[in-house]
């Protein structure tokens, strides 16, 4: 498509120094290492050890001084050492090994999805997300949903589906965490440096960047478009915090989930509308749509008309659009559901719907709830209304959501509502600590050698149970004195620049043992997950913490969303805990939690905490990423622990509906648990050292959550359920006949 003679594009000039721009800021690569930068600018090396190797070696400590980020890493490099790893042929030999690998991955036209489909027409599935969980590098997420997201484009990519990621280029990323002297959470806004994250501009040959003009907006908005390679998958995003904008629009695309309601429908209809006007610029040919959440519902509201542009009736491309679109809701929480007020989509829509070929009247409807149809336009109706797949993230949030939407369906019975569920998954490269997976190599290998690619087969984990406990154990121990030195190291930074209190020391974990058991909690703060459930007693959590002979410490970890007070006051609470005396340094409050601090976590801790309010917990994945690890999950009958939990692989409470306080049945509950099973058996140690029942339990998590909450079992779901059916039904020959 020639882009050039197209009146919404704008090709702007690119910034002077920008690495994706007119100045190359890698001119110290050697010819010979050139490939570096093309591995850099594509996430394949996120979920592959080997190819991070490649640029540690180069220097460890530019490594870390990077915090492990190789695009930052090769535009500061001295030239040194690129010339001493010229000069090292065991450098080189790996340098081609792993060059060699990416390239036969991202050429390779075959993979799981081919070899299954091969009759599926050659089009591609157009996934639109609010957030990417991708690399730290990129912080382009504010917790779960967006390393859903992710993970699933990671898993994609693998298994070869045809995708296109469309999100947001966020410039002020989401959110940097500091905590007062007094416990009260600041957030900090750090302008993310594009030019040194693994992501390009979408540029022209003579260098000039994409920007799009928003259709049906006065005064006009402007996009600019930016690319993230993860593996095979491209990541559209969108970006408003251009020179052209006014001040106000540059705010659309520059952090997440705005308070401010105007700006956060402004974001919506970018992110929907105007992503689905970049792709069809770009001739990205796509037959089907996938909402992650009812954020980007209205790019289903601009596939609907421009059908009516081509002389399609409203109601025909509504049936259209319907049949090739799935929308994925996240959350059993109402207020995580978008409404607008009436007159905020008059002021951005009355120019909209009539080339929709319908009034205002019928516009409104599309997002009216039926059971509230005056409290404003709701995103998840829009969403359920124009896509004909639905589903929720685990069964026990399929039940929840059936009861919640049932009213979009009063016609039919509840357990008929079509709101299916596929429960979630973690993608295993990106969460299995390298180390667990080598040892898991180990004992697999020689049974089955591509146990990698196969990994959501259940028979291979039984051979976990070969493992060696000891071997298991020694590892274990060393991913959690990893943990601890990775809490301390903050610290010791904090004290040295003398800008820290030291009882802020301590509560940010400086007394920490790696040989107490220690649960860990890292969660978003919202209020329905709970995290101040443990200190409902404090006598006897007191009691459990500084037992003299088996003691016990919790690390917790968190973010409070910047508009939730409440929030902010269960986080102000625990770290008031973590500074009282009598819990003789035994919790601690890790600031700043972020995608490098969580795999530290779910690798290093021995019990994954989770207490959320029944029945709000849609899934809960962070559980998921410390089982594959050998952590045992303590956590209530909700989510995904419903289906996960086998009675030999952790612990569960609360599968029960108590009267009255709920937290006054849940924490004892959680007490019990820990002073007659998890602490006592932590404690039984052999002669050897090893607590030989506590590691049968990590084996039994290993095994039992690996192959059954992959990101590769819940793709290949996606894949049976929807994915084919989507792609054989043209956009404009769909003959899917649906009914609500």
């Amino acid at each position: 498509m020639d882009l050039a003679n197209i009146s919404d594009i704008i090709w702007f000039p690119v910034e002077i120094g920008s690495v994706n721009g007119t100045n190359n800021h890698f001119v110290n690569i050697p010819p010979r290492l050139s490939g570096l930068v093309d591995l850099a600018y594509n996430l394949w090396w996120s979920w592959h050890p080997q190819a991070r190797v490649l640029f540690k070696q180069l220097n460890p400590e530019a490594w870390k001084a990077s915090v492990h980020n190789p695009v930052k890493m090769l535009r500061e490099i001295p030239a040194e050492f690129l010339e001493t790893a010229v000069k090292n042929e065991e450098y080189l030999r790996r340098y081609d090994i792993i060059m060699n690998r990416f390239s036969r991955y991202m050429n390779s036209k075959a993979g799981w999805f081919q070899e299954h489909h091969p009759d599926s027409r050659a089009v591609t599935i157009a996934y639109f997300s609010a957030e990417y969980g991708l690399h730290h590098s990129l912080p382009l997420y504010a917790g779960g949903l967006g390393f859903l997201a992710g993970d699933h484009l990671k898993e994609c990519s693998d298994l070869g589906v045809p995708l296109v990621g469309v999100g947001f280029m966020y410039s002020e990323g989401y959110l940097h965490q500091h905590i007062r002297i007094d416990g009260w959470q600041v957030g900090i806004r750090e302008i993310l440096d594009r030019d040194a994250a693994p992501v390009k501009r979408v540029l022209n040959s003579a260098g000039e960047q994409l920007v799009i003009r928003m259709p049906h907006i006065e005064p006009p908005i402007y996009v600019a478009v930016w690319k993230v390679d993860v593996g095979k998958v491209p990541l559209y995003l969108l970006d408003t915090d251009i020179l052209l904008n006014d001040p106000a629009s540059r705010k659309i695309s520059s952090s997440l989930y705005t308070s401010d309601r105007e700006l956060r429908l402004k974001q919506e209809i970018v992110l929907g509308i105007g992503g689905r006007k970049v792709l069809s610029l770009l001739g990205i040919e796509y037959t089907a749509v996938h909402l992650n959440e009812g954020h980007p519902a209205f790019a289903l509201l601009e596939r609907i008309r421009e059908r009516v542009e081509k002389g399609i009736s409203f109601d025909e491309a509504l049936r259209q659009v319907r049949g090739t679109s799935i929308f994925t809701t996240h959350t059993s929480v109402n207020a995580g559901h978008d409404v607008f007020p009436v007159e905020l989509m008059d002021r951005y829509f009355s120019s909209y719907f009539p080339s929709l070929g319908i009034d205002r009247e019928r516009f409104l409807s599309l997002g009216a709830h039926p059971d509230s149809p005056n409290d404003g336009f709701n995103m998840t109706v829009l969403a359920m209304r124009l896509s004909a797949y639905h589903n929720a993230v685990s069964r026990r949030h399929g039940e929840v959501t059936r009861q919640m939407w049932r009213s979009l369906w009063k016609e039919i019975p509840e357990n008929q509502v079509p709101i299916d569920a596929i429960t979630n998954g973690v993608h295993l490269p990106t969460w299995m600590n390298p180390r667990i997976e080598d040892l898991i190599d180990t004992y697999f290998y020689p049974v089955t050698p591509n146990w990698q690619q196969e990994h959501d087969d259940e028979a291979i984990w039984k051979l976990v149970d070969e493992i060696s406990d000891d071997k298991l154990w020694a590892l274990h121990t060393h991913l959690k004195i990893k943990l601890f030195n990775r809490i301390r190291e903050p610290i010791r930074i904090k004290w040295a620049q003398r800008r820290e209190d030291p009882l802020t020391l301590v509560t940010g974990g400086l007394l920490l043992d790696p040989s107490i058991l220690t649960l860990g909690f890292a969660r978003r703060f919202a209020t329905y997950k709970r995290a101040d459930l443990i200190f409902y007693d404090i006598d006897r959590l007191r009691q459990i913490v500084c037992n003299p002979w088996r003691p016990v410490q919790i690390i917790f970890a968190g973010k409070a969303h910047p508009s939730d007070e409440e929030g902010k006051r269960i986080l102000q609470k625990i770290y008031h805990m973590a500074q009282q005396p009598e819990f003789e340094g035994r919790i601690a409050f890790v600031e700043d939690y972020s995608e490098q601090t969580a795999q530290y976590m779910v690798h290093g801790v021995d019990v994954w905490l989770n207490n959320p309010l029944p029945p709000m917990e849609a899934s809960g994945t962070s559980g998921m990423k410390a089982a594959l690890n050998g952590v045992l999950n303590l956590s209530i009958l909700d989510g995904w622990w419903i289906e996960g939990f086998n009675g030999k692989n952790g612990w569960a409470f609360g599968g029960d509906t108590p009267n009255g306080n709920r937290d006054a049945a849940d924490a004892p509950a959680i007490y019990n648990l820990l002073e007659q099973e998890v602490v006592p058996l932590y404690y039984s140690t052999s002669l050897d050292g090893i607590p030989h029942g506590w590691v049968k339990m990590m084996k039994e998590s290993v095994k039992s959550v690996a192959p059954r909450f992959c990101a590769k079992r819940m793709v290949k779901e996606y894949v049976s359920k929807y994915y084919p059916q989507l792609i054989s039904c043209a956009d404009d020959e769909c003959r899917v006949v649906l009914k609500g």
